[in-house]
């Protein structure tokens, strides 16, 4: 059993920068995919990024590109959300998952993940 523990959020306003860190325990964290989810009041979990096993794959949402960036230190177990430029849009709580099937890409599919950390609250302002 994995467990998942986001750190790292706040409130910013726009045009800043957070970094969320997200650390594991209880398993091979280098075994694992690992995502990053959002979800805004009302609305759905989405997807935000994704990092491989090994680091050499990565994916992101289309709001996100250019902007965001995911990495991974398996020495630490802990995986990174740099976010640069934030908007208001990008106010959210962010989810760390971790996805155990052996794959070599980032999985972007909510339903791929099955350990869930308890979320980390961004709130940009305008």
């Amino acid at each position: 059993q994995v467990q998942l523990v986001e750190s790292g959020g706040g409130l910013v306003q726009a045009g800043g920068s957070l970094r969320l860190s997200c650390a594991a325990s209880g398993g091979t964290f280098s075994a694992y995919a690992m995502g990053w989810f959002r979800q805004a009041p009302g609305n759905e979990r989405i997807f935000v990024a994704a990092i491989s096993r090994g680091g050499k794959d990565t994916k992101y949402g289309d709001s996100v590109k250019g902007r965001f960036t995911i990495s991974r230190d398996n020495v630490k177990n802990t995986i990174f959300l740099q976010m640069n430029n934030l908007k208001p849009e990008d106010t959210a709580v962010y989810f760390c998952a971790a996805d155990s099937t052996w794959r070599l890409t980032a999985p972007t599919e909510l339903r791929e993940y099955e350990y869930w950390g308890q979320g980390t609250q961004v709130t940009v302002s305008s």
